[in-house]
């Protein structure tokens, strides 16, 4: 179409990177799922992990917005983030490991959520890591 804004162009190793981050959290979403739906754990209580994903950024975007801009190795703001952050990682841990405890789960269920958990998070990490970093190609820009 003549006039019509071409696309930005995007570095290959931004793309590369997405598409591995995308594959990585295809592979733990698969095991998530794999602890809930195999017919020998038939119980679908790992799924309240999902919710320690979607809420485990948030403290980084909240001090990211709050926070000032200096340059400063530490602040507050920043560090009551990773508090926060580190909880909500944590707890999503120690979930699944409470249902089997309480025999709400069988513990293989457990094994691939614990699994299909530190994937996930080591993608979320991942994305951080690549995209965060204020450049070309970071997060904002998407």
């Amino acid at each position: 179409m003549p006039g019509a804004a071409a696309p930005p162009d995007r570095p290959p190793c931004a793309v590369a990177a997405l598409v591995a981050l995308s594959f990585s959290g295809a592979i733990g979403l698969t095991f998530l799922m794999l602890g809930c739906a195999l017919e020998y754990y038939g119980v679908y209580w790992p799924l309240f992990v999902l919710i320690f994903y979607f809420i485990c950024p948030i403290p980084h975007f909240i001090a990211k917005r709050v926070g000032d801009d200096s340059d400063a190795a530490s602040s507050a703001c920043r560090e009551l983030a990773y508090f926060f952050t580190t909880g909500i990682v944590v707890s999503a841990f120690g979930f699944p490991i409470i249902l089997a405890r309480v025999e709400a789960i069988k513990w293989g269920a457990c094994g691939l959520v614990l699994a299909g958990n530190a994937v996930i998070f080591l993608t979320i990490l991942g994305f951080f890591l690549v995209f965060g970093r204020g450049d070309d190609f970071s997060w904002e820009q998407w």
